[in-house]
């Protein structure tokens, strides 16, 4: 059984009691950060008077990027896997 932790995380000037397994506690502590900063950035950038507009921006920017990453890790994998054949056909050739 995983030890528990009860931390508190501040985002967005609202603290959120969490219980979570140690092992968690430096990425969620790492991505409230990211999130305070981004909302940080948002408000200088945008003229944004309420939190939750700021909160879907982040919510928005942080799926985008996650897709992103999937798309590019997926695109890829095709082209590791066209070229592993290629190489595949080559030694094939050879023998």
């Amino acid at each position: 059984m995983s030890e528990k932790l009860k931390i508190k995380l501040s985002i967005a000037d609202r603290v959120y009691p969490l219980t979570i397994p140690v092992q968690q506690e430096e990425g969620l502590r790492k991505a409230a950060k990211k999130i305070d900063a981004m909302i940080k950035q948002f408000e200088q950038s945008y003229a944004v008077r309420d939190k939750q507009d700021v909160l879907a921006m982040c919510a928005l920017q942080f799926a985008s990027q996650a897709t992103q990453k999937n798309i590019d890790k997926n695109s890829n994998q095709e082209e590791i896997s066209k070229r592993l054949e290629a190489l595949s056909a080559l030694l094939n050739e050879q023998l």
